[in-house]
């Protein structure tokens, strides 16, 4: 997961005032390959007092963890938070199945959004990776190292909404999937403090070919289109609430479009590029929460190239700062806010141009950027990171190992959840 932990338990030791017939295991079993009597297994029963603290005073580890006794500890909190509950917020939530085995007070606040909402006050926050994948026929969620993965349930739609396009996006705990079943247009909602998928809520508007954009506990979506033939572009927008699970309609934006994406900067949502029944928009517009508006930004995209049936524009922002992977040539861009321009920051090391951008992720994963994509020496997939600055002529790209033959070929979905 990308950081050192040191744990140490501190148990107590108990008398086993067991029969040999009901013990772990035979003398046997314990043994090593060598012949040892060393016992190899991890008593993982601990009392329903016992307790977890985490130092977190060293800035390159989450935490070191001690296990002790309530009854020989007095330990103030100053959160005024159960001391259980306080300390497991600061935990990494890919340790949440070996956290379950510590007490029942564990695993029932780690199998409750009350252990998410606990982090969100505590400022503890996470980005978590959801993949949808050639290679694997379940969504995936990947640590940021991408070190770990698990699978999440199957998504119990019906056949269409499996084989059909679909839009990602999240917002606080919850992963929204939108896509079309046979009886129309409809979401799926992964929550990530049960396990769980659940059909809906469904927008005010149902749609597809969108654009989307997340903060916080909140997500936006704008334009796209219907599910009716020949159906014109939309121009409304809607934000939802992850808290309450509901959709609020927003003004409607400027213009018509579909094929288009967003961000969220400068406290504000951005909808950019796409296109309409007038063909390529190159212009871009941001709703303004603080005057409930949008404002229209002409010509942002004038000055770069597209390819025939090319995706939407693969946009990510990363310290307030908006970057576009130019799939046409391989190039990462920033924009220039002050002169509505964009600079050439170097390429990126995957192919994006292969396929006119679609089938690989381009996202913000917390400070860094994130690339998956046709590796530029092999069929593989490949992954990178880096800290973009925007200053700089050419960045410096990390690669990542990751399970190739998970990633298959063709990325069909990727979002990044911060909890």
């Amino acid at each position: 997961m990308g950081f050192l932990m040191k744990i140490r338990r501190i148990l107590r030791k108990r008398k086993r005032k067991r029969k040999i017939g009901t013990e772990r295991g035979s003398p046997e079993e314990k043994k090593g390959v060598g012949g040892s009597e060393r016992n190899h297994w991890c008593d993982l029963d601990f009392s329903g007092d016992d307790w977890i603290t985490i130092d977190t005073s060293d800035s390159n580890k989450v935490g070191t963890w001690e296990i002790g006794n309530t009854s020989d500890q007095n330990v103030p909190n100053p959160s005024g938070e159960d001391p259980h509950d306080a300390d497991y917020s600061h935990m990494c939530h890919w340790c949440d199945l070996n956290l379950c085995f510590v007490n029942k007070r564990g695993l029932t606040l780690l199998k409750s959004s009350e252990h998410y909402n606990i982090r969100k006050e505590n400022g503890v926050k996470e980005p978590s990776v959801f993949m949808l994948t050639s290679g694997e026929g379940n969504w995936l969620a990947f640590d940021r190292e991408f070190r770990s993965h698990r699978k999440l349930p199957v998504l119990p739609s019906d056949p269409c909404f499996s084989c059909g396009d679909k839009e990602t996006l999240c917002a606080g705990t919850h992963l929204l999937v939108s896509g079309r079943e046979i009886d129309g247009l409809v979401i799926w909602r992964y929550e990530l403090a049960e396990n769980k998928w659940y059909k809906g809520p469904s927008m005010t508007s149902p749609r597809c070919l969108f654009a989307s954009a997340t903060c916080g506990t909140f997500a936006y979506v704008a334009g796209g289109m219907g599910d009716a033939a020949n159906c014109e572009a939309y121009d409304t927008a809607e934000k939802y609430n992850s808290d309450n699970g509901s959709w609020e309609p927003l003004p409607r934006m400027k213009k018509r479009r579909r094929f288009c994406s967003g961000c969220y900067m400068d406290h504000k949502f951005y909808v950019i590029g796409g296109r309409n029944d007038d063909g390529e928009l190159t212009c871009g517009e941001f709703f303004d929460e603080t005057k409930n508006t949008w404002e229209l930004i002409p010509d942002m995209l004038k000055d770069i190239p597209r390819s025939p049936h090319h995706s939407p524009p693969l946009l990510a922002v990363v310290n307030n700062e908006l970057f576009l992977l130019e799939s046409s040539s391989n190039k990462l861009k920033v924009y220039l806010k002050k002169t509505n321009s964009w600079k050439a920051l170097g390429r990126v090391p995957v192919r994006s141009a292969w396929d006119g951008g679609w089938g690989i992720a381009f996202l913000s994963l917390g400070n860094e950027l994130l690339v998956v994509g046709p590796s530029d020496f092999s069929r593989h997939m490949a992954i990178y990171t880096c800290s973009p600055d925007a200053d700089a002529s050419e960045l410096q790209w990390r690669p990542i190992d990751g399970d190739e033959n998970l990633l298959g070929n063709f990325i069909y979905n990727c979002c990044v959840m911060v909890a």
